[in-house]
């Protein structure tokens, strides 16, 4: 096993489980099966569940490999209907996925423990926790939402947040790294920033603007110069930080998901990484382009 790809978490939002269309016109059950299976044969650490899906749990727990390979991270429901409603919920992901317990909890959104029912929210999960429901407690942020300041105030176990080849925001003012420091553990995400980086210049999002747009095509000239693609490139740059426990990627096949590991087992390309960096907050945030 290739000592990096222990590092590489698979999540499952793109595996349309909810998705009228199957991919490549396979029933969902038997194309995500043979996603997890890949995924426990290779030695990938982490399976990050999508946000609280009842079909979308079931199916997963229908081909779940016994005992799974991986630590099982789930995203826990919103506050806003109460604490016994946040538990029963848990739980109930628990019994579709067929667990004992999990990993992690995972609060969706940083903004909802500010909320007026934020803290009634993180004071029941640090409850399941100590019930041994799941071995850790987790947020997941994006680069506004101060990490640094999450981790001071709430203490979690772990905090996930995006960086990337192209957003290197959290990775340059430090940010990632003083949260480690913290003992939080970080999981990065958004490593393919939506796919940008591997859509040709005139199709990338036209709300980027032309400094973004420009910034793009050269880093892609880059990777290109060095005998690298930009899935290697992204791979390669996410597995080499230091701030990083684990790099959550996303694949829609069995095929995608091989190539992505194939590329991660991969010797990383000898780049300059911090040339590829766009500087736009506007451009490296997915939600403002998302139609795209």
């Amino acid at each position: 096993m290739h000592p990096l790809i222990s590092k590489l978490g698979l999540g499952t939002a793109q595996f349309g489980l909810d998705a009228g269309a199957p991919p490549r016109g396979r029933p969902p059950q038997a194309e995500v099966g043979e996603m997890l299976a890949i995924a426990g044969r290779s030695g990938l650490g982490v399976l990050d569940t999508a946000a609280a899906s009842a079909h979308g749990e079931t199916l997963l727990g229908a081909v779940l490999p016994r005992p799974a390979p991986f630590g099982v991270v789930v995203k826990a429901p919103r506050g806003d209907k109460g604490p016994d409603f946040v538990e029963a919920e848990a739980r109930a992901s628990l019994l579709r996925l067929g667990l004992a317990s999990a990993e992690a909890i995972v609060v969706q959104s940083a903004g909802d423990l500010f909320t007026p029912y934020g803290m009634a929210l993180w004071e029941r999960l640090k409850a399941l926790r100590e019930a041994g429901l799941f071995a850790r407690i987790g947020i997941s942020a994006y680069a506004s939402d101060d990490p640094v300041g999450l981790a001071r105030r709430f203490r979690p176990d772990l905090i996930q947040a995006p960086a990337s080849l192209l957003d290197q925001r959290l990775l340059v003012s430090g940010a990632l790294a003083a949260v480690r420091e913290l003992g939080v553990d970080v999981h990065l995400r958004s490593i393919f920033l939506n796919g940008l980086l591997f859509l040709p210049p005139d199709r990338a999002p036209s709300q980027l603007g032309a400094s973004a747009i420009s910034r793009l095509s050269r880093a892609r000239r880059l990777i290109a110069e060095g005998r690298s693609d930009p899935l290697q490139a992204a791979l390669g740059f996410a597995l080499s930080r230091p701030e990083a426990n684990a790099v959550i990627v996303g694949a829609a096949t069995a095929a995608e998901l091989s190539a992505v590991i194939a590329a991660a087992a991969s010797p990383p390309p000898d780049l300059d990484w911090d040339d590829m960096a766009l500087d736009n907050p506007e451009a490296l945030d997915p939600r403002s382009w998302a139609a795209a």
